[in-house]
């Protein structure tokens, strides 16, 4: 994967697809990355095929970008929507569709609260009202990271999540970090303020996420788009999921 340098920080991307194809920028969820959230599920493959160009960015601290281990280095506004930023100046790109998925849904609306005229329209994927209320359980799941034995984890949420980071190979104590870093709540007044486009997108089974209905209605004109029979892992790879972001893409002005 090509890198570019963030504030120091050297992370790792994709540029796939056309280059005079409409660009759409593909930020993943937390413990996740690009490989796992995006080509893996088909994401990538299909936009291209759909004739855009498609970007997506392996946050710091997750895959092949590095990752600090100070929680301060994982803000979801003044470091990781700025990564972003970023990205899209390094590739000259000024302005993309952009679609997050769980933590990478705050990371997009931070973007689009601050950086408007670069976010031509926001899909907010696997997090719903959560973005404003915030969710609970950051340390349990930072402290079963940084455990050094299985059996010293305690909480089944936080051992699901080791798991996970174990299996996709990551830097445990930089995901404890952002944990602990990156899920800053998003005023209900700021998120109010998008003119843009808006597609909310979560699976009916999905208890980590809040009602898509509920955050819908914080925000002028955005639409939901509900996943049937999917959680919050599942979702990002559904079909519903994928047709629904395309329509969505194909209508906006």
């Amino acid at each position: 994967m090509p890198d570019f340098l963030s504030d120091g920080v050297r992370l790792a991307f994709i540029d796939e697809g056309r280059r005079d194809g409409e660009p759409v920028l593909l930020i993943h969820g937390f413990a996740s990355n690009v490989q796992v959230n995006w080509v893996g599920t088909g994401w990538v493959d299909l936009l291209v095929k759909d004739g855009r160009r498609v970007i997506a960015i392996d946050n710091r601290g997750h895959g092949s970008s590095q990752g600090p281990h100070d929680p301060e280095d994982y803000h979801a506004r003044d470091k990781m929507a700025l990564d972003v930023l970023r990205l899209l100046d390094h590739l000259a790109i000024a302005r993309a569709d952009v679609m997050g998925y769980s933590m990478g849904a705050w990371i997009s609306a931070y973007l689009a609260i601050d950086h408007p005229e670069r976010v031509r329209s926001v899909v907010f994927g696997g997090l719903g009202l959560a973005m404003v209320t915030g969710i609970s359980g950051q340390e349990k799941i930072a402290r079963a990271l940084e455990a050094a034995r299985d059996e010293d984890v305690e909480s089944a949420v936080g051992k699901s999540y080791r798991d996970f980071a174990i299996r996709t190979g990551s830097d445990r104590l930089a995901l404890a970090a952002c944990m602990r870093g990156s899920r800053q709540a998003v005023p209900e007044a700021e998120i109010a303020t998008l003119a843009m486009p808006v597609l909310i997108a979560v699976g009916t089974k999905d208890i980590v996420s809040g009602s898509a209905e509920d955050l819908a209605a914080l925000i002028p004109g955005a639409e939901v788009l509900l996943i049937p029979n999917r959680d919050h892992m599942l979702a990002v790879g559904d079909r519903v999921f994928k047709d629904g972001v395309r329509a969505f893409l194909s209508r906006r002005p």
